[in-house]
């Protein structure tokens, strides 16, 4: 009788235990999500300022049709992105876009003098500093998240209970395209 009541111990703790990793790993996953949630509110200001400066740029740059017909095109892709790995590189393409038309103001003196345009060129640059604080946020939960379904004991059941790797926003191969200082052209 005692060995059964040793093994109904034993079942319980492992019971206690998988249920507390288990609570934890959705925890993490939420951490993730919400982290996510807040990429998104920064990229949706961003989106919407970006007509605005396309609009003000188009005053003064009109021959410079191919450089905002991109950013309008970028913007689009951008906002239909799904997912963290959608979303990073339709970003990545977008911020590219962004630099190469903030560079035209080097071409246009007036269009640098501009007040609109310098107050939309706040603007962009405070919500790309958030963006990128809301982003290491973000890969810092997904690594908490992917670390945690590897360690052991969860890893043991991690997997059969759901849970999966996450990807990190990563702006991947245009991460070369957004370190380089855009080219002006008079």
């Amino acid at each position: 009788m005692s060995s059964g009541w040793i093994l109904l111990g034993a079942i319980v703790v492992i019971a206690l235990f998988v249920f507390g990793a288990y609570n934890r790993l959705v925890a993490l996953a939420q951490r993730v999500s919400q982290a996510f949630a807040d990429i998104d509110v920064q990229l949706k200001q961003r989106h919407d300022l970006i007509p605005n400066l396309v609009e003000t740029v188009k005053g003064y740059a009109t021959h410079e049709r191919g450089t905002l017909e991109d950013v309008i095109k970028a913007r689009n892709a951008a906002m239909s992105a799904q997912g963290p790995a959608q979303v990073s590189a339709a970003e990545g393409q977008l911020g590219a876009a962004l630099g190469r038309l903030i560079a035209l103001s080097e071409a246009y003196p007036d269009l640098k003098a501009n007040a609109n345009f310098q107050q939309l060129q706040s603007e962009l640059s405070d919500i790309e500093n958030k963006i990128a604080a809301s982003r290491r946020f973000f890969n810092n939960a997904v690594q908490e998240y992917n670390t945690g379904i590897q360690q052991l004991p969860a890893a043991l059941f991690a997997g059969a209970l759901g849970f999966t790797k996450k990807d990190f926003f990563d702006l991947g191969e245009q991460r070369g395209q957004l370190e380089q200082a855009p080219s002006v052209k008079f």
